[in-house]
C-alpha cells in the first residue's frame, strides 16, 4: 500500500537507472524507452553534458530569488528569442504555467492596448493545454473537465484544423466593432490529441487570420518543441512567427521548467509585479536547458534527428500499408503517432509494446504515441520497427 495519491493509473514497473534511450529495472532488465517521460527527456537518460551542467550548477548556486538578477537565466533568455526569433522570456516550471501565462500575457496585451474586453481565448478541439482550472476550459474534452466545474469562461473552441470556421468566428467578433477575441491558442501536432498535425499551410493562414482582426497567435510548444519536429521550434517548419510561445517539456532534458516567449508588444503589457513564479528560472532549470539548446545546437544534431525520424516514420508506414497492419500512421519528427482501428485499444498496443520490452504512450483517438530522446540511433530505430511489425503479426494471429 503505497500513501501516493491514486489518480496516475501507474504500471507496476519501477526504474533503477537509465542509459541512453534506455531505462532499466533493479533486476537489470533493459526497456528502450520510446516515451521519454513523455516527451521530456530529450537528450535520453544520463547524458554527460547535461549531467555536467547540472552537476557544476547544484554545486554552486541552486535558488535566490527573481528580486535578483540570474545570469543562467538571462543565458537560457538569449538563446531562446535568437532561435525563436520573439524578443522577450518569461520562466515557470511546467508546460500548464506556461500556458496560462501566455494566455495571461495575451490578455494583458489587448489591456494594454486599451481594448479591454477582449478577454477571449480560441483553440481548436481536441486540444490539450495543461491541467490547472483555466486551462482545463482551453479544451473541450470531457475527460479531463469531469467533475471539476464550473469552468472559467472567457474560452470558446473551433473544429481542429478548420480555417473557415475559425474565420468566421474572429470574424462574426469583430462585426459590431468590439471584437472579444484576444488570441487564437494552437498546437502545431496535437500530443495529447492522438499525435494530430495540423492541415499544411494552416499556421500560415492562421497568422494571416490573426493579422487581419487583430487578435494574437500563442504557439502551445510544449510537446512537439525543442527539437522534436526536427526543428528547435515546430512554427519554423512554416515561415510564420507567433506572438507568444508556449514551452515546457524537453526543455531541460528532464528538469522541471517552462517557458513563455513573447514578442515586445506583448512583453510591454507585463510590467513588474504582473506575474511572477518562486521557482520560476532557478540557477539549476536554467542550467539544464541551457546545456540542452547548446546539444541541440552543434553541429550535425538536428540534422540527425530529421534523418533518423524520417527513418523510423518510413518504417511506420511500410507496415502500416503491409498486408498485416492494423494502423495509420500520423505526426512529425520524434512524436510519431499509430492510430488503430478500433477493434486494437491502444492500451492493449502499448501492453504489447512493454511486454517486448519497449515504453510507449497512450493518447486519444486509440492512438499509440512513439515519444523517444531525440538520441535514438539507427540500431534502436530498427529494434522499435521490428517490434512493432512482430506485434502486427501477433494481432493478425489472434483475429
Amino acid at each position: 500500500m503505497t500513501a501516493v495519491m491514486g489518480n496516475y493509473g501507474r504500471i507496476d514497473l519501477a526504474f533503477d537507472h537509465g542509459d541512453g534511450a534506455w531505462l532499466v529495472t533493479a533486476d537489470g532488465e533493459r526497456y528502450l524507452d520510446c516515451a521519454a517521460g513523455i516527451a521530456v527527456n530529450t537528450l535520453g537518460h544520463g547524458h554527460p553534458h547535461l549531467v555536467s551542467a547540472l552537476k557544476n550548477q547544484a554545486e554552486k548556486l541552486w535558488h535566490v530569488s527573481n528580486l535578483y538578477r540570474i545570469p543562467e537565466q538571462e543565458q537560457l533568455a538569449q538563446t531562446l528569442t535568437r532561435l525563436s526569433g520573439l524578443n522577450k522570456a518569461f520562466f515557470c516550471n511546467s508546460g500548464a504555467e506556461a500556458t496560462e501565462a501566455a494566455v495571461k500575457m495575451a490578455r494583458r496585451a489587448m489591456h494594454h492596448r486599451g481594448e479591454h474586453g477582449r478577454h477571449t481565448i480560441l483553440s481548436s478541439q481536441g486540444a490539450f493545454h495543461g491541467r490547472t482550472i483555466a486551462m482545463l476550459a482551453a479544451t473541450d474534452r470531457p475527460v479531463f473537465r469531469e467533475g471539476f466545474g464550473p469552468m472559467p469562461t472567457g474560452f470558446d473552441h473551433f473544429p481542429f484544423g478548420n480555417m473557415n470556421v475559425l474565420r468566421d468566428q474572429l470574424a462574426q467578433d469583430a462585426k459590431d466593432g468590439d471584437p472579444g477575441i484576444a488570441a487564437v491558442m494552437v498546437e502545431s501536432v496535437q500530443g495529447e490529441g492522438g499525435a494530430k498535425p495540423l492541415p499544411e499551410h494552416f499556421m500560415e493562414e492562421l497568422r494571416a487570420a490573426c493579422d487581419e482582426f487583430g487578435c494574437l497567435l500563442i504557439a502551445d510548444e510544449v510537446q512537439i518543441g525543442v527539437g522534436r519536429s526536427g526543428h528547435i521550434f515546430s512554427f519554423e517548419q512554416s515561415g510564420i512567427k507567433p506572438d507568444i510561445v508556449a514551452m515546457a517539456k524537453g526543455l531541460a532534458g528532464g528538469f522541471p521548467i517552462g517557458a513563455v516567449l513573447a514578442t515586445d508588444e506583448v512583453a510591454a503589457g507585463m510590467t513588474a509585479g504582473s506575474h511572477g513564479s518562486t521557482f520560476g528560472g532557478n540557477p539549476l532549470a536554467m542550467a539544464s536547458a541551457n546545456a540542452v539548446l547548446e546539444v541541440l545546437e552543434s553541429d550535425g544534431f538536428m540534422a540527425g534527428v530529421r534523418a533518423r525520424s524520417a527513418r523510423l516514420a518510413a518504417g511506420l508506414d511500410e507496415i502500416s500499408t503491409s498486408p498485416g497492419g492494423k494502423f495509420c500512421r500520423r505526426g512529425h519528427g520524434f512524436l510519431q503517432g499509430l492510430v488503430f482501428h478500433d477493434d486494437y485499444p491502444a492500451m492493449d498496443v502499448v501492453k504489447a509494446y512493454r511486454d517486448h520490452h519497449i515504453l510507449t504512450v497512450p493518447a486519444s483517438e486509440n492512438t499509440v504515441r512513439l515519444l523517444p530522446p531525440l538520441t535514438l540511433n539507427d540500431d534502436e530505430i530498427s529494434r522499435v520497427l521490428d517490434v512493432t511489425a512482430t506485434i502486427m503479426t501477433d494481432l493478425e494471429k489472434a483475429t
